[in-house]
C-alpha cells in the first residue's frame, strides 16, 4: 500500500491560469521525476514521483502487469485480483467455454476461489526494475564504427546484459533500443504463469457494439474481464498447482467511487505497442499516397462484394457479418489516418522541420560530417521501398485475403511438419486435432460463392497493379491455362481445392499427405505467392530497411542535439509507459459536440435484437428500466464510459486510468476514429482515449452478475475523501464470515455469524 496515496501532498494550482491540455508522449516511469513530475502536478497529480515508480518500495508500477505479452492489466485487490479488457481475456474465456457451458456468450463468475478456471499458456509479467544501459551497450562504439560491426556488437551486448539479469532463470529480461538505437534500457520482470479466470460479463456486454462501434465514440462497451494471479506458497512464480496461493502484490489500485468530472487529471499506465513518430516526411508520404490508398481501394472492393452476398441472403449475412465488420474497421482506420495527416498538414510540418535540420547540420563542418547525409539516405531508402511496397501490400490485402486462401495459409505449420519427413504420430494427432477444431469455426462462416468472386476480383487487381516483374510465377497460368480469365481461374481453384469443403478437408486430415497438400490449388497458390515474397520481395525490403535504420538513428540523434531544451519521449515499444492528460469532451466537426461520458441509456437506445452486436441482456434492461443502479449510479443515471485526452496506442488495452490520488477510475480499451494518426503523429486536438467507467464494471459484477463478493475484496475510496475507504456495509450484502475496512489508522475487522456481529479495531501500531 502506498504510504501517501490518500494524503493530499500538493495544493492544486487554481489561480495560476493553467489550462488542461493533452500531453503528448508515452513516458518511461523511471524518468518521470526528472522529466514530467512538475507538469503532472500542475495538471492535478497529488502523488510523489517515488509513489509512481520506485524499485525499493511499493509504487504504482507494482500494480501494473503485461497481460499475456499483448495487453495490460492491473491489480485491484491484495489477493491478486486482476482487471483487464474483455477482448484481452477473450481467448481465455473462449477456451474455457463449451457448447454446454458457453461462458463467452453467457458470462460467468467464480463464486469461490476454488471455481476459478486455469489457463494454460497465459502469463503476466510484473516489472521488477528498468535500467539505462546505454553506456554498456555503446561502449567504444563511435560514428566511425562500421555499421555491420556496430550491429554485431550491439546485439551481443544486449543479449549479454539480458542473460545476466535473468539471474539463472529467476527473471524474464530483455534490452530494448530507444530513440532509433541511440539509447538502450534493460527491463527485468517476474513472470507468473498461474493466471486463473475469475469472471467475465456476457459477450453482449463485453463486446457490445462489436466491430461496428470499434474506434467510435460515443461508446457503450463493458470491455472488461477479471483474473487472479497465483504464486507458490513461498511467494515465487510457479506453474499451475492446487497448492498455489493468491499472489500478494506490493501494491493494488484503490478504486474511486467519486464521479469522473471533466477536467479531472488522468494517467494511463500500461504497455503501449508500437509508434513511429520520428518517421521522416518521405516515410509518411509513402503511407499517405501509396500504402493507405491501396489498402483502402482493396478493402473497399472486398466490402462491396461481401455486401452483395449479405444483401442477397440473410443466412450469408449472418455468416459474413463479423468478417465484414473486421475488414471495415481497418478500412475506416486507413481512411481516418490519411484524413488526420492531411488535416493536420503533417507533411508540410515535416518538410519545414527537415529543412531546418538540414540548415542546422550544414552550418557546422563536424555536424555535416556526422548528420549531413541522414535525410538524403532516409529519402533514398523510402524511394527504394516504394518500388516493392505494392508487392508487400497486395500480398496481404489481395493474394492472402480471400477466406479460402487465408485458410490455406493456416495449413503452413502442417505442411512444414510433413515436409520434415519424420512424423511422430502423437504430435501429428495433436496438429490434426487443432485443425479439426479450426475447421469447425472456419466453415461455419464460410460462403464459397462470395469468396470465389472476391478471389477473382482481387487477383485481377493484383495482376494489374503490381509490377509484372514482381509477380509470383503462378500468375503465368493466367496467360496459358486460363487465357487471362480471372473468373475461370477462380472457378477452377474453388472447385478442385479440398480446402473449399469441410467434408473434404476433414477427410484429408484423417490421413494427411504432403503430396496431396502440395497439389491442392488453393494451397499451391498460397505457397507460390509466399515463396515469391520471401525470395524476391522481402530481401529487397530488408536491404532498404538496413540503410534506413542507420539513417534514422543519425537523424534522431541530430534532432535531439539540435533541440537541447526540448524534452523528447521515445517511441512506444511494448515497454511500461505512462501518459497523462485530463477527462475532456471534443468537437469532431462543425456543429457536433461529443460529451465526455456515456450512460446506460445509450445502450437501451442502441438495442437491436436482430443484430448480434447490439443485443442487450434482459436483466440489464430490467435494471435500466427500474433505474436500479445502487451506489454505482449518480443523478439518476449510470455512466458506462468516458474519454480522456491521454496518449495511447495498441497494447494499452486493459490499462488502468488513474486519477490524481492514484485511484482507479476506468479501464482503457480503445481510441477514437478522428485521431487514427496516433501511431505516426500525435493529434493534440482530437486524440481521445476511450475508457470503461470503473463504476460500470462494479455495477455489472455486483447488481447484474451477483458477484458482489469480489467487490468486497477491493479497496473502494469513499467519494474521493482521501482519509477513508470503505467496502459494502453489512446491510448491503448477505454475509457469513468477515469483512475488513481499511483506514489510515489501521483496519476495522467485522465478523458476522447469524445475528451476531463482532467489531475489532486493529491500529497500525498493533499490526506492526
Amino acid at each position: 500500500m502506498l504510504k501517501k496515496v490518500y494524503t493530499i501532498l500538493l495544493a492544486l494550482v487554481v489561480a495560476s491560469g493553467f489550462t488542461a491540455r493533452a500531453d503528448e508522449g508515452m513516458w518511461l516511469p523511471l524518468l518521470v521525476k526528472r522529466l514530467n513530475h512538475v507538469d503532472m502536478q500542475k495538471q492535478g497529480l497529488q502523488l510523489t514521483a517515488e509513489e509512481i515508480y520506485n524499485v525499493n518500495n511499493a509504487s504504482l508500477k507494482d500494480a501494473i502487469v503485461q497481460f499475456g505479452g499483448f495487453c495490460t492489466g492491473e491489480f485491484i485487490s491484495k489477493e491478486g485480483l486482476l482487471l483487464t479488457n474483455h477482448h484481452c481475456g477473450y481467448d481465455a474465456i473462449a477456451n474455457n467455454s463449451t457448447p454446454e457451458d458457453n461462458i463467452l456468450k453467457n458470462g460467468w463468475w467464480a463464486m469461490t476461489k476454488e471455481q476459478e478456471k486455469k489457463n494454460d499458456g497465459l502469463f503476466v509479467d510484473i516489472l521488477v526494475r528498468m535500467e539505462d544501459v546505454t553506456g554498456q551497450v555503446l561502449q567504444g562504439i563511435t560514428p566511425q564504427t562500421p555499421e555491420q560491426e556496430r550491429t554485431k556488437l550491439v546485439g551481443e551486448r544486449m543479449k549479454s546484459l539480458s542473460d545476466a539479469a535473468k539471474n539463472n532463470g529467476q527473471y524474464v529480461s530483455y534490452v530494448r533500443d530507444f530513440f532509433n538505437g541511440n539509447e538502450y534500457y534493460l527491463f527485468v520482470y517476474d513472470r507468473f504463469s498461474d493466471v486463473r479466470l475469475v469472471g467475465t460479463p456476457p459477450e453482449s456486454i463485453g463486446k457490445f457494439g462489436g466491430d461496428t462501434d470499434n474506434w467510435m465514440w460515443p461508446r457503450h462497451t463493458g470491455d472488461f474481464s477479471m483474473f487472479r494471479v497465483y504464486m507458490a506458497p513461498d511467494g515465487k512464480p510457479a506453474t499451475y498447482s492446487e497448492k498455489n496461493v493468491p499472489y500478494r502484490p506490493k501494491h493494488h489500485l484503490p478504486i474511486s467511487m467519486s464521479p469522473v468530472k471533466e477536467g479531472d487529471f488522468s494517467m494511463v499506465f500500461g504497455f503501449p505497442g508500437r509508434t513511429t513518430r520520428f518517421m521522416a516526411g518521405s516515410g509518411l508520404g509513402m503511407a499517405v499516397d501509396q500504402s493507405n490508398p491501396m489498402r483502402i481501394k482493396l478493402r473497399e472492393r472486398r466490402l462491396a462484394l461481401m455486401k452483395e452476398a449479405m444483401d442477397a441472403s440473410p443466412a450469408d449475412r449472418l455468416k459474413l457479418a463479423s468478417n465484414y465488420a473486421s475488414i471495415s474497421n481497418y478500412y475506416k482506420y486507413f481512411i481516418g489516418q490519411n484524413e488526420g495527416i492531411k488535416r493536420m498538414k503533417t507533411l508540410d510540418k515535416k518538410a519545414s522541420e527537415e529543412k531546418a535540420f538540414q540548415t542546422w547540420t550544414d552550418a557546422d563542418a563536424n555536424r555535416k560530417a556526422l548528420y549531413g547525409s541522414a535525410l538524403s539516405d532516409i529519402n533514398a531508402s523510402y524511394a527504394g521501398q516504394r518500388d516493392y511496397n505494392l508487392s508487400a501490400i497486395y500480398r496481404s490485402e489481395a493474394a492472402l485475403a480471400p477466406q479460402l486462401i487465408s485458410h490455406a495459409y493456416q495449413y503452413t505449420p502442417l505442411y512444414n511438419y510433413l515436409k520434415e519427413g519424420k512424423v511422430d504420430k502423437t504430435k501429428l494427432d495433436q496438429l490434426v486435432k487443432g485443425y479439426q477444431d479450426m475447421n469447425k469455426e472456419f466453415y461455419a462462416n464460410y460462403v464459397p460463392s462470395s469468396d470465389q468472386k472476391i478471389f477473382a476480383e482481387l487477383m485481377k487487381m493484383y495482376y494489374t497493379d503490381v509490377p509484372k516483374a514482381q509477380h509470383a510465377a503462378i500468375f503465368k497460368d493466367l496467360t496459358t491455362t486460363y487465357k487471362g480469365d480471372f473468373r475461370k481461374w477462380a472457378a477452377d481453384v474453388y472447385s478442385k481445392s479440398f480446402l473449399a469443403s469441410e467434408a473434404k478437408a476433414n477427410a484429408f486430415l484423417a490421413n494427411p499427405s504432403l503430396k496431396t497438400l502440395e497439389a491442392d490449388p488453393a494451397f499451391k497458390f498460397m505457397r507460390n505467392v509466399q515463396t515469391n515474397y520471401q525470395e524476391n520481395i522481402m530481401p529487397k525490403l530488408n536491404e532498404y530497411n538496413a540503410s534506413l535504420a542507420r539513417a534514422n538513428r543519425l537523424y534522431v540523434a541530430g534532432l535531439r542535439e539540435m533541440n537541447p531544451n526540448k524534452v523528447f519521449y521515445p517511441d512506444a515499444n511494448s515497454t511500461l509507459r505512462l501518459s497523462y492528460g485530463t477527462v475532456k469532451d471534443y468537437e469532431p466537426r462543425d456543429g457536433v459536440n461529443y460529451k465526455y461520458y456515456t450512460t446506460l441509456q445509450g445502450i437501451a437506445e442502441k438495442e437491436d435484437p436482430s443484430n448480434p452486436e447490439f443485443v442487450v441482456p434482459a436483466k440489464l434492461m430490467e435494471l435500466y428500466n427500474k433505474k436500479d443502479y445502487g451506489r454505482y449510479g449518480q443523478d439518476g443515471e449510470l455512466r458506462v464510459g468516458f474519454i480522456t485526452n491521454n496518449d495511447i496506442t495498441g497494447g494499452n488495452s486493459g490499462s488502468p486510468v488513474i486519477n490524481g490520488r492514484g485511484e482507479l477510475i476506468g479501464l482503457a480499451f480503445d481510441g477514437n476514429w478522428e485521431a487514427m494518426t496516433g501511431d505516426l503523429v500525435f493529434d493534440p486536438e482530437y486524440k481521445r482515449c476511450i475508457n470503461v467507467d470503473i463504476k460500470y464494471v462494479l455495477f455489472i459484477m455486483d447488481k447484474f452478475a451477483g458477484a458482489g463478493h469480489l467487490v468486497n475484496e477491493m479497496t473502494l475510496v469513499d467519494k474521493g475523501n482521501p482519509n477513508t475507504t470503505f467496502n459494502p456495509s453489512i446491510n448491503d450484502v448477505k454475509m457469513d464470515g468477515k469483512m475488513e475496512i481499511e483506514t489510515p489508522e489501521g483496519e476495522i475487522k467485522i465478523k458476522k455469524k447469524g445475528n451476531e456481529t463482532k467489531i475489532k479495531k486493529e491500529t497500525k501500531k498493533q499490526k506492526s
